[in-house]
């Protein structure tokens, strides 16, 4: 299936997940049994539907996207899977805020450069993660790379930074993933 970003960037499911395998991903950053996990910018489900399943009955996931038929197709993959603890909002990031202090883990796979205002969304997330929460965001590197968005919209890991400190959250964590990604890890001051 392809899909389609705002700035016309497209990309094909079974190819993304050669670069970027979600279940490795999630597991990476702690999703456990459980968990309140929220995917913003959900799109259909990419990272959202292999987090239901690790999550499990136990723990909740929230998916937002501002395009509505991402969301149908999230919702056709929850029921073909048979998952029901999936709450979807079809909301700009700007305006997300599910419950406050309740996410274990918030999470930006490859679309906080898509935000008309990040530092609002990650205000935002500083007002939804639990006391022991993180936010991780998996980005793009802003490097040339054969594929993803264009360069000019990208965030660098020390973009990402700055913007997570003015949201008053403090980084734990930068890595490396692959040649093409990043993940910053960040929780509250």
């Amino acid at each position: 299936m392809k899909i389609t970003h705002g700035h016309g960037f497209h990309y094909n499911e079974e190819e993304r997940r050669e670069r970027q395998n979600p279940e490795e991903i999630l597991s990476s950053i702690g999703l456990q049994e459980g968990v309140v996990f929220m995917d913003i910018g959900c799109n259909d489900g990419f990272f959202t539907i292999p987090a239901a399943k690790i999550v499990g009955d136990r723990g909740k996931i929230y998916a937002a996207d501002i395009d509505e038929d991402s969301l149908k197709r999230l919702k056709e993959k929850a029921e073909k899977e048979g998952l029901k603890n999936i709450h979807s909002e079809t909301k700009e990031a700007e305006s997300v805020i599910f419950c406050k202090g309740c996410a274990d883990i918030i999470f930006y796979g490859t679309v906080l450069h898509d935000f008309r205002d990040p530092i609002r969304v990650l205000k935002n997330a500083s007002e939804m993660l639990a006391p022991h929460g993180k936010l991780v965001n998996l980005d793009w590197k802003k490097i040339p790379t054969k594929m993803g968005p264009p360069l000019s919209i990208r965030l660098s890991e020390e973009e990402v930074t700055s913007m997570m400190k003015e949201a008053g959250l403090r980084v734990v964590e930068t890595k490396n993933l692959s040649g093409d990604f990043y993940i910053v890890t960040a929780v509250l001051e």
